[in-house]
């Protein structure tokens, strides 16, 4: 850890925190009386915050973003030496950075051939909705406006991407909502329950969860559904991988009814689970892509929105109407330490070869997850793909009740006096924030694997007994 910071240094940094910092995702009361961690440092898979205490970082960032880990010196040489070049024009003009990353992304994106440059998740994800409702207009006389979105699937922060949020705490008390947006149910098989089709498994129930979009469809008129938004493996509503036969199934319902599709990147993208993209596993086809989070691993701000020349072909088959193109604009979109960051960031996970590190990994962390479901009672479930897994924790394994929230949260405080960081599903479905969640970077070793899922061990027999 660099030392250049002074004790003194440091606490008059925590008391800046304190009196002008305003948390994300934090209620701050507890500040009246204690200290905000602050992170001060990390290298490879570790930081370390205020006090010098040293952590293995089990949530790549807080929040899936750290992919390729902390200390790169290669990307953070390769943002100075472009900003020295030129910081930024509007993206109305082009880029060196951004040509080239557009290039190199298409590359791993068949079918795929045009990207738009945002800021953030939710801002690409908005960029979609916007170019479905303006498809509306142009091609469907208005009517094809409809959003569909999944039960648990998150989709941002800003008022248009609530509407299409899956997850009833993050919405509460910030409504109301934009119009047609239509929820879809979610396709957990653990709570298969939730939706009557308890007889089902496998691949006859990844069928029939699909067919559950179909009937919703159905119900509001396939002329009046432009688009279905899809998280390739459900984040924060509980890390929540769909069954066999699916994808497949949903694949062919849009092509039915003549439905974008889009899949919503912004966890899973750039190698979360062992593929560059996750929907990259089930072999479907998408209309829309983004991402954000590992694109340039956190070294700089960049989103991209994603689609087909199909799609950018209808923003330009009548030049001479006003209105016939995308009139829409994304500020810091026209950044060039961005796509400068997410070149280099691409590079380390080929030739590192952290697709392969991260499948194999994941393994290692599942087969521990299942270990340790085999040793504690109150593991009801495990799930996810790659270094993108959850652990479901429950009161009573027959009837799945959910473990009690506050418990899940001394979990977590276990694992971080042990110097590890792990996550949980925060504020999202009520009475449901109750499945951990691990998403270490990509770099992640055998013994760092190891050292996690022991810390986690430690805290279920130290919380449950």
């Amino acid at each position: 850890m660099d030392t250049s910071y002074s004790r003194n240094d440091l606490s008059m940094v925590v008391e800046a925190d304190k009196a002008h910092v305003w948390h994300h995702l934090t209620q701050h009361k507890p500040f009246e009386t204690g200290d905000p961690r602050v992170i001060v440092e990390g290298k490879g898979l570790r930081v370390w915050d205020q006090h010098g205490k040293e952590f293995i970082d089990a949530l790549s960032g807080g929040v899936w973003t750290v992919n390729v880990g902390y200390g790169r010196e290669s990307i953070a040489r390769a943002v100075y030496d472009q900003l020295m070049k030129i910081c930024y024009f509007a993206q109305s003009a082009g880029s060196v950075p951004g040509a080239r990353f557009a290039e190199r992304l298409i590359g791993k994106m068949p079918g795929m051939s045009r990207v738009y440059y945002t800021n953030s998740g939710s801002e690409a994800n908005e960029k979609a909705f916007k170019m479905v409702r303006q498809i509306a207009h142009k091609r469907y006389g208005g009517k094809k406006t409809k959003i569909l979105y999944r039960d648990r699937d998150y989709h941002g922060s800003t008022l248009a991407t609530m509407s299409a949020g899956g997850q009833d705490q993050r919405n509460a008390q910030y409504g109301p909502f934009a119009p047609d947006f239509i929820r879809v149910p979610h396709c957990m098989e653990y709570r298969k329950h939730e939706l009557g089709l308890e007889a089902l498994s496998g691949e006859a129930f990844g069928q029939a969860a699909a067919d559950a979009i179909e009937a919703v469809i159905l119900r509001e008129g396939p002329e009046t559904v432009g688009l279905l938004c899809l998280e390739p493996v459900t984040a924060g509503g509980g890390v929540i991988e769909a069954p066999a036969g699916y994808w497949e199934r949903v694949q062919e319902i849009c092509r039915k009814y003549d439905i974008l599709l889009h899949i919503d990147e912004v966890v899973c993208g750039i190698g979360r689970t062992g593929a560059w993209f996750g929907y990259q596993h089930y072999g479907i086809r998408p209309d829309f892509v983004t991402m954000a989070k590992g694109v340039a691993s956190g070294y700089a701000a960049i989103a991209c929105m994603v689609t087909t020349e199909d799609v950018f072909d209808m923003f330009k088959d009548d030049a001479d109407d006003p209105l016939n193109y995308f009139r829409d604009i994304s500020t810091f979109g026209g950044c060039t330490a961005g796509p400068a960051a997410a070149l280099e960031n691409m590079r380390i996970i080929e030739d590192e070869g952290l697709l392969e590190n991260c499948t194999a990994m994941g393994a290692r962390m599942m087969a521990n997850l299942r270990g340790l479901m085999e040793k504690h009672k109150v593991i009801g479930d495990v799930r996810g793909k790659g270094l993108f897994l959850g652990a479901e924790l429950v009161a009573d394994r027959v009837t799945k009740e959910p473990a009690e929230e506050k418990r899940v949260q001394q979990v977590l405080a276990e694992c971080g006096a042990q110097g590890v960081i792990i996550g949980a599903t925060n504020r999202s479905v009520p009475e449901r924030n109750n499945t951990l969640c691990f998403s270490p970077a990509l770099i992640a070793t055998a013994d760092d694997i190891d050292r996690i899922t022991e810390a986690v061990d430690v805290a279920l027999g130290r919380v449950f007994g």
